[in-house]
């Protein structure tokens, strides 16, 4: 019984296999191009294989009709846009003509399937102009938001016919009508100690803004490359130490009372080995200098000087050093405990090192914001 249930299974596992392999179960799904190509591949490793031989000549029949009644209802459309579906079904047909002819089985079944490359090209060349004509009226309306649609649409026309009219010089100017142009104002230190350790913070924003390619449509420029190219900005981006400490010292001592029990106190011939308890006090001491600040920044719309986005970003940078000493009988120590008292106290980095370090969590922090910020424009 098992023998026969086993058998039954792997015929009709077979039989699954057949029917996927030559295309029968696309075709009975209506997917009528995956059958086409499907049955090709069968008969170029099997070209006597009567299912698919039988499934080739019915699936391009169907897919032929399927896609030019497609083409016929899409003409008949409305949409400004329609171009665009009749070249896709008008390449899937040269495609369907490429594979029957990549097979000498397929092409005695089907034999010179028709290539539509003078109806695709006009349709290239048709959706062009309609993308075209949808970008020119969106940049004629004067905004942001239409001329980045119209940046795209004359992208898109550009894609289906390079060089179609002026599409390159459109691309242009509906890419600078779209941008938002932004300056960023050098990072401000309400010290002049610091004015060097923020020249760090200062390079790293200058590398990120120079280097920024979430979004297209946003530049940032330094005051001076504004001024040079004379651009007048859309958003002024400004940023401000405005609060910070830094070298904050704590220290802080612990005292433990240590003992050891069994431990070999002497050796004698006459009393032999001696254990006892030994003691010692232990004194450690944990040190740490604590900086940290914020960052004021702020987005103003340049033209209104409306403040358009405000916020403080902290960070904090807390540098450590701990050290031991003790008074008895070492032999109380655990080996860690005895090797923190041959430890002496450090002294921190200098004030100018721990700037530095506290701005690092703070910079990540602008990072995150100014992608997230700009990212919708």
């Amino acid at each position: 019984m098992k023998t026969n249930s086993r058998l039954r299974y792997f015929i009709y596992l077979s039989i699954l296999i057949v029917g996927c392999t030559t295309g029968k179960n696309a075709l009975q799904n209506g997917n009528y191009d995956a059958s086409v190509s499907k049955s090709v591949d069968r008969l170029k490793s099997s070209p006597k294989n009567a299912e698919a031989i039988q499934v080739l000549t019915t699936a391009y029949e169907l897919a032929l009709k399927d896609h030019l009644r497609k083409i016929d209802e899409a003409k008949l459309s409305s949409n400004v846009l329609k171009w665009e579906t009749i070249l896709t079904h008008y390449q899937q047909l040269n495609q369907l003509s490429d594979e029957i002819n990549s097979s000498p089985i397929a092409q005695s079944l089907v034999p010179n399937p028709p290539k539509y490359i003078a109806e695709a090209e006009d349709s290239k060349y048709k959706s062009a102009e309609a993308r075209y004509t949808l970008g020119v009226n969106q940049l004629n309306e004067n905004n942001r938001i239409s001329a980045k649609n119209a940046y795209f649409n004359f992208e898109k026309a550009n894609y289906f016919y390079p060089n179609y009219k002026d599409v390159q010089h459109k691309m242009d100017d509906a890419y600078w009508a779209a941008v938002l142009k932004v300056v960023v104002q050098p990072v401000a230190v309400n010290s002049s100690y610091y004015k060097l350790s923020n020249q760090y913070f200062q390079q790293q924003v200058n590398e990120f803004m120079s280097n920024y390619q979430k979004n297209r449509f946003v530049i940032f420029y330094s005051e001076q490359q504004a001024s040079t190219q004379k651009i007048t900005p859309d958003q002024v981006l400004r940023l401000n130490f405005d609060n910070f400490v830094v070298g904050q010292t704590y220290v802080k001592e612990r005292v433990e009372k240590l003992k050891k029990d069994s431990v070999l106190i002497e050796e004698t011939r006459a009393n032999g080995k001696v254990y006892g308890i030994v003691k010692a006090t232990l004194s450690i001491f944990d040190k740490k200098v604590s900086s940290s600040g914020l960052l004021s920044m702020t987005i103003y719309d340049y033209q209104t000087n409306k403040i358009i986005k405000q916020q403080r970003l902290p960070g904090t940078y807390i540098w450590q050093d701990s050290w031991a000493s003790y008074k008895g009988d070492e032999r109380a120590l655990t080996k860690q405990q005895l090797q923190m008292t041959k430890r002496r106290e450090i002294l921190p980095p200098p004030p100018s090192t721990l700037f530095v370090e506290f701005t690092k969590p703070i910079y990540a922090q602008l990072v995150d914001e100014i992608s997230y910020f700009y990212n919708r424009y």
